[in-house]
């Protein structure tokens, strides 16, 4: 479905204060659904009425109890821009210390409270808003796309990964993708991901023999062994191969040998430990260096793996293509005049699912500062911020110049 623009219109400070005003409007409305993962609360609903005022092409659907929506906001052919993000949001943890309700939308000393402001639908309103804009001046050519899933801080199993499926279903890519993620640390604008680690988990159980205390050479101790292991995988170099991205990096979380008894040899005992990787290895690389370490020790021994997150790199220069990475600099710059660090710190995003059907994927969002703690947060000018760096990056992307 194509919109129909009856006239050009030119976005004069008025009216970009206008539209500049609604996004607060908008947060506000979409803090008021408590959408507790994965339960999206009627979140989605609203942003359909928004995004068909546009003239979008609109297709909802549920998968487990996960809400998913793909909008596409056509205008002739041109490139596929993806604007991808989450209703979802993470318990509110301690009311009592809540400054004001989480699910209210108060504002304080400038800062507008509530439970998912930063992560993300206050990155939702202000593309929203941009969009808006976008489609009011009217010299856009190509696809303005929104992806909005109710599963990322859940398992992540039903959403954005199932919207990619329908992507390839129908054999559909995208040119560029932005995760609204809130990535500013001290300002909106200071940060952009341009890729995150992936995170595997892995429990290694240590087989031994029991015996009494008193009696060591009749017993094989489990516990010494996983001693010896620990320290082989802490002196192993993780980041030996890496160059883009933040290293790799190996974190033992839990050691457990089960009921306790001070005149007994444990005959077994767990492992627990995360390896947050990136591109230099697969899933199978790590599975193999962990299971030859463990090896140096003993070959009694089970190894399972367990939430697995695959890695996604995004690199500055692309071939045949405006870079994405350097018009987000561009954009950022133009409306804040900040200087962006780029950076793939921080835990797994939906990024990586998004990756498959696009070369070129960044996140850009509100600043991170509150996220996932009481009083979540933002500074209601970084609304308006955010509106006009997403407004400046669509219009990079998609209108003649």
């Amino acid at each position: 479905m194509n919109i129909i623009i009856h006239e050009q219109f030119t976005l004069t400070p008025e009216l970009t204060d206008k539209y500049q005003s609604r996004v607060l409007e908008y947060a506000r409305e979409l803090l008021q659904f408590a959408s507790l993962t994965p339960d999206d609360a009627g979140c989605q609903t609203w942003i359909e009425k928004k995004l068909s005022m546009l003239g979008s092409k609109i297709d909802t659907f549920e998968s487990h109890g996960v809400s998913n929506l793909i909008a596409v906001i056509s205008n002739g052919d041109g490139p596929d821009v993806g604007f991808c993000g989450h209703t979802d949001v993470v318990p509110v943890g301690n009311l009592n210390k809540w400054q004001a309700p989480p699910f209210a939308g108060e504002i304080k000393n400038d800062y507008l409270i509530g439970r998912g402001i930063a992560d993300m639908k206050g990155g939702i309103a202000a593309a929203l808003v941009a969009a808006e804009m976008l489609v009011l001046e009217g010299n856009f050519v190509g696809r303005l796309w929104f992806l909005i899933t109710s599963d990322e801080e859940g398992d992540a199993l039903f959403g954005s990964c199932e919207i990619v499926k329908h992507f390839k279903d129908a054999k559909q890519d995208l040119d560029y993708c932005i995760v609204g993620e809130p990535t500013s640390i001290k300002q909106c604008g200071d940060m952009l991901k341009v890729g995150r680690r992936g995170a595997l988990s892995f429990a290694i159980q240590v087989n031994g023999k029991s015996a009494h205390v008193a009696y060591p050479a009749q017993g094989i101790n489990a516990i010494h062994h996983a001693c010896s292991i620990v320290k082989d995988l802490m002196k192993f170099d993780w980041d030996n191969r890496d160059s883009n991205q933040l290293g790799t990096t190996m974190q033992v979380t839990h050691i457990d040998s089960g009921l306790c008894s001070d005149n007994v040899i444990p005959d077994s005992v767990i492992i627990n430990l995360n390896i947050r990787y990136t591109t230099a290895y697969d899933e199978d690389d790590l599975i193999h260096l962990v299971t030859h370490i463990v090896t140096r020790t003993t070959n009694d021994f089970s190894l399972t793996t367990s939430h697995a997150c695959k890695p996604y790199y995004s690199a500055e220069n692309s071939k045949n293509k405006l870079s994405l990475i350097k018009e987000c600099k561009k954009a950022i710059n133009q409306c804040t005049g900040l200087l962006p660090q780029t950076s793939t710190a921080g835990g797994t995003s939906d990024g990586r699912f998004f990756s498959d059907i696009c070369p070129q994927v960044i996140e850009l969002g509100l600043t991170n500062g509150t996220i996932h703690q009481e009083n979540e947060r933002v500074h209601i000018s970084e609304l308006n911020t955010l509106t006009n760096i997403y407004f400046a990056l669509f219009k990079k992307l998609l209108c003649k110049q």
